[in-house]
């Protein structure tokens, strides 16, 4: 099969591995629609695809991923559907989830917003001691989306999740490894080669026993997923229309504390 890529979002096929890139490091791999959409077709093309074994998501420059856009060009009301990208998201992280082949991020630097979506929404996460992991929607007065609310607190709970959401506290790698947000986490220099490692393991694997295993831990972990997609989408676009969103943008861009006012 031929993937579809972008300047934004690389795509390449390489001895069973797919290797999908983040590729907008001048903004730490900012999210538009169209990377979310390409990203969301290549899972999915993936899924069907005999020659995929196993998915590798990263991102290039010194992040994984910021999550959606806020410059003032991502956030031009002529070029940002709020709805689009939530559903994009949505799509791409559920697509990640249901892929019936392992998924496997590589997070170094900062992973921001639904980029701890992505991450989570791959079934091993492996991280660099430099990552971090961080909730940001409050700081902007908006709230978790892209499944961040069940994917979070089903790996870390309740209490941790609540912690990470309201606060919108950064967890350094060793804490998320503590918390039990990653699964592994390395020396910068030495994540490559355990990248490598895990990804010869789950290419050569039982591709049936995977499917089943990946399923099975899934369904007993992530009822909710779809609720909360769901549930998310419609909270996010109440507060997409709030002043709150509009001063916590502004409050982003002029690199100032925000003055909330909703109630």
């Amino acid at each position: 099969m031929t993937y579809t890529g972008s300047d934004d979002l690389t795509v390449s096929l390489d001895d069973g591995v797919l290797s999908v890139t983040l590729n907008r490091p001048d903004t730490l791999n900012s999210l538009s629609l169209g990377m979310l959409e390409l990203l969301g077709d290549a899972v999915l093309q993936a899924a069907t695809d005999p020659e995929v074994k196993v998915v590798r998501l990263g991102g290039a420059g010194r992040g994984f991923c910021s999550g959606a856009g806020l410059s003032a060009e991502d956030q031009d009301a002529k070029q940002f559907d709020a709805a689009a990208v939530l559903n994009a998201a949505n799509r791409a992280v559920a697509a990640l989830v249901n892929l019936p082949k392992p998924a496997v991020a590589v997070v170094h630097g900062v992973a921001a917003g639904v980029g701890v979506s992505l991450a989570l929404g791959c079934d091993i996460v492996l991280a660099s001691e430099k990552s971090s992991f961080l909730l940001a929607f409050t700081k902007i007065g908006l709230m978790p989306d892209g499944g961040a609310s069940a994917l979070v607190a089903a790996s870390i709970g309740r209490a941790r999740a609540m912690r990470m959401a309201l606060l919108a506290e950064k967890l350094p790698a060793a804490d998320a490894y503590a918390a039990g947000l990653v699964s592994s986490v390395h020396a910068a220099e030495e994540l490559d080669a355990e990248v490598d490692r895990v990804l010869a393991v789950l290419k050569s694997g039982p591709a049936v026993a995977l499917r089943k295993t990946k399923q099975a831990v899934n369904d007993a972990t992530l009822t909710e997923l779809n609720n909360t997609f769901a549930r998310e989408t419609a909270g996010q676009i109440q507060l997409l229309h709030a002043a709150d969103f509009r001063e916590g943008v502004a409050s982003f861009q002029q690199r100032r504390l925000p003055v909330y006012s909703d109630v």
